[in-house]
């Protein structure tokens, strides 16, 4: 049941953000190639060398090493979209962001995980994303709800009010995706965080600093760095532990995914408390 309802909740909240955009937000973004371009160079190079340098800086266990790799090899997540907009950055630069990495993943991955194992524990594997499955995740949960939503809201289809609606809706569904996470995997992150939790947030920390840094570089606005920030930091954990448990048969290398996954959700949140608290409306 779960496996039916979490990609549908997704797809609802990814159909709600493009009830918030126009085809003017993407031509916008690609008005600025510099900032797409730098968003690419941060999550395909620049996170995995982060982890990298991390696993080896704090001399990871073998295991814990490769488990970091591969989810600094994974994409953008489909919730960065979510947080972006609730820290009222550039919602459309996420989420281009998102589906090209999700694309340049079926080459990145392999190579990025592949060379970890080989590096980490002396073991060659060679390490195919499942095409269909992927393609189709992208194209059911990503790309056919925003251009559903970009549609009805560029043709006035719908109605603010229900708009509205949608939006909250949405978020909620965001929170309780977010708590089940939490709730259904804290004996392994209770069991894992002393060992693997301080690269884990480490991590999180750097590449969100590197992807708000970037967007200073190329002189976007607050809007644009949050969505670098974000797309930087919210990494599709969800593959990196299919990767590991299904695709590798080897559990412990999810073990990175798992605590990254509760720690950037920690992060984000406080990103868009100090967002939301900079842009109150002022009363009277």
């Amino acid at each position: 049941m779960i496996k039916i309802l979490l990609p549908l909740g997704l797809a609802f909240i990814m159909f709600s953000l493009g009830l918030g955009l126009k085809l003017a937000d993407f031509r916008r973004v690609m008005t600025r190639p510099d900032a797409i371009a730098l968003g690419l160079l941060a999550q395909i190079l620049l996170l995995p060398l982060t982890a990298w340098l991390i696993a080896t800086g704090l001399n990871l266990a073998p295991e814990a090493a490769v488990g970091l790799m591969i989810l600094a090899a994974c994409p953008g997540g489909v919730t960065a979209g979510m947080v972006t907009h609730l820290a009222r950055g550039e919602t459309a630069l996420s989420i281009s962001l998102t589906a090209l990495t999700s694309i340049a993943a079926f080459l990145t991955v392999p190579l990025i995980v592949g060379a970890s194992l080989t590096h980490f524990m002396g073991e060659s594997a060679t390490v195919q994303l499942p095409l269909g499955q992927t393609v189709g995740g992208l194209f059911l949960i990503t790309l056919l709800p925003v251009t559903l939503g970009l549609w009805l809201n560029e043709t006035e289809r719908i109605g603010v009010r229900h708009a509205v609606v949608i939006h909250r809706v949405a978020t909620g569904l965001f929170l309780l995706i977010v708590l089940f996470t939490f709730a259904s995997q804290w004996p392994a992150m209770a069991k894992h965080f002393p060992s693997v939790g301080p690269a884990a947030l480490l991590l999180n920390l750097i590449t969100m600093a590197t992807g708000a840094a970037l967007g200073a570089l190329v002189r976007l606005d607050s809007a644009g760095r949050v969505a670098l920030t974000m797309e930087c930091g919210m990494q599709n954990s969800a593959l990196g532990i299919t990767l590991a448990v299904s695709l590798l048969a080897a559990p412990a290398l999810a073990v990175p995914a798992v605590i990254y996954a509760f720690l950037m959700n920690i992060t984000a949140f406080a990103v868009i408390a100090v967002r939301r608290a900079r842009h109150q409306p002022v009363a009277g």
